[in-house]
């Protein structure tokens, strides 16, 4: 992953990153289903289980028989009612027509009327004993439907009290399944930081590197995005905890890394201008050419200045002069820019062709 100043260089590593974001995309949507799915091997684990079974099998057949006796004296209540309702139409419609009779016959004072006048109160009498008899048949399936759902109160309430024994037990159980699908999660996350920080260390500006890159920011996501929902309350000091020690490993990596840089520039200053050219590559040293700093220190140099020729802090050769025409070019170039002469000698890089 040298830089580069070609544009077509340019634009194919920015694919190779595009290449890298989408590999990492498609790792993090199969590393999001993979620990979506970790909870299906822990058996899912109800209430009931932790239950006593006898009691409540026992429990649970009383109140199903319960509701169906409930069922049954609601809709044998509603008959009885429908009863009653017709029974007391009757008996006012007959006794409507009896009162009018009634008085008629106090009007004509028709003695041959008496007997009459007797099956008619016999058989008021006998709409009234079917309407109280209608009444009674309501009052008991009222009471039956009342025993029903007490009973159904009564076997909710053992349930209630056997959950409530449970519950302690249930949710223990729960709390201990929940830490083992972390811990399954965690033992899956992890591994892939490690790999990730090993292919950082190790593999990240070698051939493969945009398919690196990717699984180290799929590593990075799956552990600190993805796993974020499925934390218990005590998985964030994990999570804070790895962050804080990965952050301590990168740190010390990194300044290791800037002084192992520092006393690698400081040997190369040491070294001849030949040396040291031999040893850059052609466009590392056209590259930091173009940001105005020296290629052999990386410091500051003015080259638009016709003065300066050599580095004034580490002593390499920044202009030189071409063996063909003599024109003043860039001591890095491998032709002259005036007549298109080869560089000869010291002046060529022997290894910086690209």
């Amino acid at each position: 992953m040298g830089k580069s100043l070609r544009l077509s260089e340019k634009w194919f590593n920015r694919g190779l990153w595009l290449l890298a974001l989408v590999f990492a995309g498609f790792l993090i949507g199969l590393g999001g289903t993979l620990v979506g799915d970790l909870p299906q091997v822990e058996q899912q684990q109800r209430l009931e289980d932790f239950m006593d079974p006898a009691a409540t099998a026992a429990a649970r057949e009383d109140q199903r028989q319960a509701q169906l006796a409930s069922r049954q004296a609601s809709d044998a209540l509603e008959q009885a009612q429908l009863r009653q309702t017709a029974a007391a139409s009757s008996y006012q419609a007959n006794r409507e027509t009896f009162d009018n009779w009634l008085a008629t016959r106090q009007t004509t004072q028709r003695p041959e009327q008496d007997a009459e006048l007797i099956a008619r109160s016999r058989a008021l009498d006998e709409l009234k004993a079917g309407e109280r008899v209608a009444e009674q048949e309501v009052e008991r399936q009222q009471q039956a439907l009342l025993d029903a759902e007490q009973r159904a109160d009564n076997a909710e309430r053992s349930l209630a009290t056997l959950g409530e024994s449970a519950q302690s037990a249930w949710l223990e159980a729960r709390r201990q399944a929940e830490l083992r699908v972390f811990l399954y999660r965690l033992a899956l996350t992890l591994p892939l930081l490690a790999v990730a920080a090993w292919l950082f260390v190790r593999q990240r500006k070698g051939t493969w590197w945009p398919f690196v890159w990717g699984f180290i920011f799929f590593a990075l996501f799956a552990f600190f995005v993805e796993l974020v929902p499925y934390l218990p309350s005590y998985g964030g000091y994990v999570r804070y905890l790895v962050g804080i020690l990965l952050t301590v490993l990168g740190g010390r990596y990194a300044i290791r890394a800037l002084q192992e840089y520092r006393a690698r520039l400081a040997l190369k200053e040491a070294q001849p201008d030949t040396v040291r050219r031999e040893e850059l590559h052609y466009d590392t040293a056209l590259a930091r050419l173009a940001k105005g700093v020296c290629p052999g220190c990386e410091r500051p140099v003015d080259l638009k200045d016709p003065g300066i020729d050599f580095c004034p802090h580490c002593g390499i050769g920044l202009h030189d002069h071409c063996g063909a025409c003599q024109t003043r070019k860039s001591a890095f170039a491998h032709f002259c820019h005036a007549c298109g002469a080869a560089a000869r000698g010291p002046e060529r890089h022997p290894t910086g062709t690209s």
